[in-house]
């Protein structure tokens, strides 16, 4: 079998959230010499470490998560190495990079190195919106990126608005920083939660 690498966001009590919210409880509440097995509570926010957004999260009439079909979150991907981005990913960083229709774009910026347990930095790198028109027009079939956020001080989400306008989900909280930029294949699923905007999800890559 070709190799599998994880890069899924580890989830643990006082893993880092967004905008430090502390909602994640991961608690043992049976043991082997008490009750002869092990069991676990967990509790957190439905967009806690690496999870999917769907249109109903910013769309009023959007569809929700499990509406779209997994066929979104699973095929051909290109890990993109933006890195040299300072503050945003622009246009420029993914013009120079061949992106057929339907393939799903991952996004490796410099936020792939912060440890996943730190506080949230609020001056992440994100996507701007024009650079998410850009891959509107390209037709890809999902976009990820190595936060847990994919925009920053947009009052309106104008990034996450232009792609799941088009049934474009958003793969956030994403770990990269051990992937090489190329081509593979990406396989993302979701919790199966009816009648929600996102899921928490575990998300591999198969080298190709």
């Amino acid at each position: 079998m070709k190799k599998i690498i994880d890069i899924s966001w580890p989830l643990t009590n006082g893993m880092q959230e967004y905008k430090d919210r502390k909602s994640v409880k991961l608690e043992q509440i049976n043991t082997i010499e008490t009750k002869g097995s092990r069991d676990f509570l967990l509790c957190m926010n439905n967009h806690t470490g690496t999870h999917v957004d769907g249109p109903s999260h910013m769309l009023p009439m959007g569809k929700n998560l499990s509406e779209l079909g997994l066929e979104k979150l699973i095929g051909p991907a290109v890990v993109i190495d933006c890195t040299s981005s300072l503050e945003k990913v622009t246009v420029d960083v993914l013009k120079g990079i061949p992106l057929i229709p339907e393939i799903i774009v991952l996004l490796q910026t410099k936020n792939s190195f912060r440890s996943a347990s730190e506080h949230f930095d609020t001056n992440f790198i994100y996507l701007d919106t024009v650079a998410a028109e850009y891959l509107v027009a390209q037709k890809v079939k999902a976009v990820g990126i190595d936060y847990l956020g994919i925009e920053r001080n947009q009052p309106d989400h104008q990034t996450h608005k232009v792609l799941l306008q088009h049934d474009i989900p958003i793969i956030e909280g994403l770990r990269l920083a051990h992937v090489q930029a190329g081509n593979y294949m990406f396989f993302c699923l979701p919790l199966l939660l009816e009648n929600v905007d996102s899921a928490p999800a575990r998300a591999v890559l198969q080298e190709v």
